[in-house]
């Protein structure tokens, strides 16, 4: 996949877990962690999100999350019309 050099990237992360509790994020066993891998935009971060979520969906301790990878690079930075 190649991207345009004037398309600015916006780098999401997805990955997920079990949970040892509903309540809160806190991973079973950090050794089991799903690195679902790395995304150009937040669609594509969405789409294998959605598909991970889904198939998962009978295991109410498994949750997956997308990162927004690009705030954590540029912190300061304000992207209009993104995610």
């Amino acid at each position: 996949m190649t991207e345009s050099s004037d398309q600015k990237q916006l780098l999401h992360l997805v990955f997920g877990g079990e949970l040892t509790s509903l309540k809160d994020v806190h991973f079973k066993d950090l050794n089991d962690l799903d690195i679902v891998g790395i995304f150009p935009d937040y669609a594509s971060a969405l789409a294998a999100w959605k598909g991970k979520a889904q198939a998962t969906v009978d295991n109410a301790h498994m949750r997956y999350f997308i990162v927004h990878m690009h705030r954590l690079l540029t912190p300061g930075e304000k992207v209009v019309g993104q995610d």
